[in-house]
């Protein structure tokens, strides 16, 4: 059977019935589909009969949501698709506008058209898929050469238990009150309101935050967008989308799902943000992680002689994947994880250097662990050379680098037997940047010549893949030398720490120390990998044999070979 980039999934069946369906159904959409899912909510619309069926509105109950939330949850477990819940007809008693006459235009144009509709006898009914698709055409933007299929009775499960229709779903929004909720009360619906988070890595978790927004907001919604300073705390900071990349991001999302809104993207450069100040919002949805931080928006509004917000709290998913170190709930913090020893970016093509050799640039700040990892890659097979060692050699009497480093800063630079003080040269181009100059360009040119040489030594001892160790591999313009670069990265925090507590330094050396170097984050920018030493041994040890495991396949995978 066919496979297409995007599909529409309609669910025709009630609310109640398709709960206990939907993972049978998400599982039949996903083989047919292998990007973007589009899902339909009209409950009780029939396809059979000459009548052409219209979309009409859906009242907006707590019932809704949960089934939003419960068919995201779901979909979890095909992180290949993006799955987006439609909500141009789901209304709240309080608003509803007659339906849009117009066609809705779709990011994404659905090459095919799904339903969970039943035919009478089960059959791939051809009327009842003109229906379907004459139905789909009338709502949405689709592919001029739109397919349909009847999803029934694939996503039958063979024994459905009869008590599991009645048993309702979990509440997606936290009761406010003790006092029992009805799954069909209506939820109010207002003008204004704001949601906020990272939404890196736009994920199922974000999207049900989202869409409660979307249901509950009539007129606009205010998305505050976690920039700058509120990045810092998080988890891999360095492997953040950018800003503008999760606002087109969040765009796309929410303009397809909800049209009819306005939506304003704000940089959220503070704990309160405009939740805090803008006295026409209504409405405030956090996630259980962020309701305390709700709770001080509205203190800080009421000191403002603003009104508070109604909070609506949204319970977390629950990640049934997640593996050690990573939350148990669904989150970009455990995506940014799992992304460690994956490519990034296309390696280099090198073919000035030695054939059969794979070379790869193994950098990171000072305290990153970048020796440590060196090591593990020896370990695995790597041949391993240290660009520190290099320049010890370098320097050393009779050294290709002695005499123009003398000459270039003085005898004083040397002990008594000859043998140049690196600290007193240290001390001398620390802070200088033209003395600094001077002596990068006698010692990373001669540098980069002995690896070259050591890049021969590989061959000649039968070894495939070489790691160039080296801090300043990337300021040195080495990355000529390598086919991928490998940053270790690890939070400024903790580098401190361990430098201090490696060299015997005060913190604010450390902090000079790592100013006077290029950062994570400009590091991470050029890198092919990156891996991180913030957690236990055993956890790095999994990452680079990860990391070890995709570079010889891509290695294997390269025409030449290595």
């Amino acid at each position: 059977m066919a496979v297409f980039r995007s599909g529409l999934l309609v669910l025709t069946r009630p609310l109640a019935s398709l709960a206990p369906r939907l993972a049978s159904i998400l599982t039949s959409a996903a083989r047919l589909v292998n990007h973007t899912l589009y899902v339909h909510l009209q409950p009780g619309m029939s396809l059979e009969g000459s009548a052409q069926p219209q979309s009409s509105p859906v009242q907006a109950t707590f019932e809704v949501i949960d089934f939003i939330t419960h068919l995201y949850a779901g979909a979890d477990v095909h992180r290949h698709l993006d799955v987006r819940v439609l909500l141009t007809n789901i209304r709240t008693k309080s608003f509803l506008p007659p339906q849009p006459s117009s066609v809705q235009n779709l990011a994404h144009p659905p090459e095919v058209v799904l339903t969970d509709f039943q035919t009478l006898d089960g059959s791939q009914y051809n009327p009842v898929k003109q229906q379907l698709e004459r139905y789909a055409t009338s709502c949405y933007s689709c592919c001029p050469q739109l397919s349909s299929v009847l999803l029934y009775p694939d996503y039958e499960p063979a024994v459905l238990p009869v008590e599991s229709l009645d048993v309702p779903l979990p509440s997606a929004i936290r009761p406010t009150s003790p006092v029992a909720r009805s799954a069909k009360q209506p939820v109010r619906g207002y003008h204004r309101g704001a949601v906020g988070g990272t939404f890196d890595r736009l994920h199922n978790a974000h999207k049900v935050l989202l869409s409660v927004a979307c249901i509950l907001a009539q007129e606009q919604l205010v998305v505050g967008v976690a920039d700058k300073d509120l990045l810092k705390s998080k988890v891999l900071p360095e492997l953040l989308q950018p800003y503008s990349e999760r606002v087109e991001r969040l765009s796309e999302f929410l303009v397809d799902i909800k049209p009819s809104l306005a939506f304003d993207f704000i940089p959220l450069l503070d704990p309160y943000g405009p939740a805090g100040s803008d006295p026409s919002l209504e409405f405030l949805v956090v996630s259980e992680e962020t309701y305390r931080g709700g709770m001080a928006v509205n203190r800080f509004r009421l000191e403002n002689d603003l009104e508070e917000l109604t909070l609506y709290q949204i319970q977390l998913l629950k990640d049934l994947n997640n593996k050690e170190n990573e939350e148990d709930k669904v989150s970009s913090s455990s995506f940014r994880q799992q992304m460690l020893g994956n490519l990034l970016r296309p390696p280099h093509k090198r073919p000035e250097l030695p054939p059969g050799l794979y070379v790869i640039g193994l950098t990171g700040i000072s305290g990153s662990g970048k020796s440590s990892i060196a090591q593990r890659l020896k370990g695995l097979g790597a041949y391993v050379i240290d660009s520190d060692h290099l320049g010890h050699r370098a320097y050393a009497p009779g050294g290709p680098a002695y005499e123009p480093v003398v000459e270039a800063f003085g005898t004083d630079i040397l002990h008594k037997d000859g043998i140049i003080n690196r600290k007193v040269l240290g001390s001398r181009v620390f802070g200088n940047k033209k003395q600094l100059k001077i002596l990068t360009d006698i010692m990373w040119p001669v540098i980069a010549k002995l690896a070259r040489e050591e890049m021969d030594q590989a061959v000649a001892e039968g070894k495939h893949v070489c790691v160039i160790d080296a801090a300043v591999l990337l300021e040195a313009g080495w990355k000529n030398m390598v086919h991928e670069v490998w940053t270790v990265v690890i939070p400024e925090t903790e580098a401190i720490r361990r430098i201090v507590e490696r060299d015997g330094l005060s913190e604010a050396a450390a902090q000079s120390r790592l100013q006077s170097q290029m950062s994570g984050q400009e590091l991470v920018d050029q890198s092919h990998v990156v891996l991180s030493t913030l957690w236990e041994p055993q956890v790095t040890q999994r990452q680079v044999e990860k990391a070890w495991a995709l570079l010889q396949k891509r290695i294997s995978e390269t025409p030449s070979g290595p």
